[in-house]
C-alpha cells in the first residue's frame, strides 16, 4: 500500500511541476498556480503516507525524486519541445539505475 502512496505522491509532484512551466515567462497562466500548490500540497501529504505505511525514508525519497526527474524531463521534452542531449538521456539512465540499486539493496520485512 505504501508504494501506491508513493505513485501518488509522484504523479502529483509531476503535475505540478509540469504547470509550473506554465506559471513562468510572457504568457502566465492564472489557472496554473491552484494547480501547482494542490498538487504540491497532495504530493507532500502521499509521500508522508507512503512512510506512515514503512517504506524507508531513503527509499521513498530516491524514488519519489528519481522519477519525479525523469518523467519531468520527458514530459518537458514531449510537452514543451524542450531538448534532451544524449548526455542527459544518460544521466536519466544513470538516476533510474541509481533508484533500482537503492530499492534493491535495502531491507524488507
Amino acid at each position: 500500500m505504501g508504494y501506491l502512496f508513493l505513485a501518488l505522491a509522484i504523479a502529483t509532484e509531476v503535475i505540478a511541476t509540469t504547470f509550473l512551466k506554465l506559471t513562468s515567462g510572457e504568457r502566465q497562466i492564472w489557472w496554473a498556480y491552484p494547480i501547482v500548490v494542490v498538487g504540491y500540497v497532495l504530493s507532500f501529504v502521499m509521500l508522508s503516507q507512503t512512510l506512515s505505511k514503512g517504506v524507508p525514508l531513503g527509499i521513498a525519497y530516491a524514488i519519489w525524486a528519481g522519477v519525479g526527474v525523469v518523467l519531468v524531463a520527458v514530459i518537458s521534452w514531449i510537452v514543451f519541445h524542450e531538448t534532451l542531449t544524449w548526455q542527459q538521456l544518460v544521466g536519466m539512465v544513470l538516476v533510474i539505475g541509481g533508484v533500482v540499486l537503492l530499492e534493491a539493496g535495502g531491507k524488507h520485512a
